[in-house]
């Protein structure tokens, strides 16, 4: 395919997976950062995520006395807390209903059309595809686009369409993305423009690892499938092993050849027949960002690559286990602890003191007795075979990429520092601390000022005595 859709000089490529925050200001401010929402925007919004199956608490209606001041601060209070439920809830926050409505100036565009010129294009310079079905909300990225196609000479057989823009961890030259990606056709075939990439590879029907733990059907929106499904149910303890060990054996693959992921979880991974594909492998040289980047970037132990994969890993392992992924990392308390093994692999990523002092390498997991004894049906050695010049270029990314994130993580931990350090100095123990301070070098004061006039009195001749008098004024 030719280069097209060149960006625009100093384009500024979005990291759409830093969360957003919102607070309702009383006032109307016309500032470049302020968003005036009525009452029935946020209706509109609360109507459109109805299909994630979750109670949200948006304040009712009330159409006599909504003037009242009283009742303005309550409406404010329950829409506030509207809002913090959408963005402390990880899908919510991400999808572009949300981001449309928050940021409305980064999120105007139609993403949908975009995709659909390209994929046109595409088609009319090679006949052989055409498309059966757009998938509707496929996927939570909201620069990612998926079709349903077929190749016109094997009309059986589905294919799955994706189109994706690239992101801001794109550290490859045009010319090295191209060879990296043609590295990886052997898992998908794929054809990229400058800014943008379309990608084909074999429909599964059965769904991702994550449908399957979801009991859900794989074509459905993913907010329906993912934000509260019913009947999720973790694997079983043989099934665990024999993935876990697969999908680690996937990343070891990748590592070898010099490849950065980043993008492990469960959504990323086909099971066919009890075997184990690892999906999306060109996201980290197309440079979109992990969805579990607000995660890691919590944690500065977590600052190269392979301990992303890792960390990815475990979160995965937790998920296959319990059917669910974690609330939040670190986690030390486990449900109904399975298998010793499991847990032990589980606390050596997860637990405060591995998120503190390091993780495991791939290899080491492989070593460990939960995934070591697991007999592979396919035990030939795989192999990515880099030429020199590429591994070069992907080393100096995953190094450029490495080094936004470890900036990252720096200012966070620079913001916690003095969050923390207001919150002391603003605490009520402090305050009082201040108070009995000053009041201790008030008295210290007047005591040395008391001693100073005795002395100069005493060096008086006459023995005068001088009246100080203090005069208070009330202001």
């Amino acid at each position: 395919m030719s280069f097209r859709e060149k960006p625009s000089p100093g384009r500024l490529l979005l990291d759409d997976t830093v969360p957003l925050t919102a607070v309702i200001e009383a006032s109307q401010n016309l500032q470049s950062h302020t968003v005036i929402r009525r009452y029935s925007d946020f209706d509109v919004l609360n109507s459109s995520l109805m299909v994630c199956g979750i109670s949200l608490p948006l304040p009712p209606k009330k159409l006599i006395g909504n003037m009242d001041r009283e009742f303005i601060a309550e409406r404010q209070r329950g829409l506030q807390a509207f809002l913090d439920s959408i963005t402390q809830h990880p899908l919510l926050s991400s999808s572009l209903m949300v981001k449309k409505f928050l940021d409305p100036n980064n999120y105007s565009a139609n993403y949908t059309e975009i995709a659909l010129q390209q994929v046109s294009m595409f088609f009319r310079s090679d006949l052989k595809w055409e498309v059966l079905e757009p998938l509707k909300d496929n996927g939570w990225r909201i620069r990612k686009k998926y079709f349903l196609i077929k190749n016109k000479e094997q009309p059986k057989e589905r294919y799955l369409l994706s189109w994706v823009d690239l992101g801001p961890d794109k550290f490859l030259s045009d010319k090295d993305l191209q060879s990296a990606m043609k590295l990886l056709t052997s898992l998908s075939v794929r054809v990229t423009s400058e800014s943008s990439a379309l990608l084909i590879r074999p429909f599964s029907e059965r769904g991702s690892l994550r449908d399957h733990i979801c009991k859900v059907k794989p074509r459905e929106s993913y907010l329906k499938k993912y934000c509260n499904p019913k009947k999720s149910q973790g694997l079983q303890l043989q099934d665990v092993k024999l993935y876990g060990r697969q999908i680690l054996e996937g990343l070891k693959l990748l590592h070898d050849g010099g490849v950065f992921f980043g993008h492990l979880h469960a959504s990323n991974v086909i099971v066919d027949d009890g075997v184990c594909r690892l999906a999306d492998v060109e996201n980290g040289v197309l440079g979109v960002p992990s969805a579990l980047r607000p995660a890691f970037t919590q944690l500065r132990k977590i600052n190269t690559t392979e301990s992303i994969d890792v960390f990815c890993f475990g979160r995965l392992l937790y998920e296959m286990v319990y059917g669910r992924p974690p609330d939040a990392v670190p986690v030390d308390q486990y449900p109904d602890d399975p298998d010793a093994a499991v847990v032990s692999v589980l606390q050596s990523i997860l637990s405060t003191e591995a998120c503190k002092s390091g993780m495991p390498s791939v290899s080491q997991l492989i070593r460990t007795p939960l995934f070591g004894d697991v007999q592979l049906q396919h035990s030939e050695k795989l192999q990515i075979k880099v030429p020199s010049r590429l591994r070069e270029a992907l080393r100096t990314a995953k190094e450029s990429l490495e080094r936004r994130l470890q900036e990252e993580q720096r200012m966070i931990h620079q913001h916690r520092r003095l969050t923390r350090a207001q919150s002391h100095h603003g605490s009520e123990g402090e305050r009082k601390k201040r108070k009995s301070l000053a009041r201790k070098k008030s008295r210290q004061s007047a005591y040395e000022n008391e001693e100073d006039v005795s002395v100069r009195n005493n060096n008086n001749s006459g023995g005068r005595h001088e009246l100080l008098v203090c005069v208070v004024l009330n202001s």
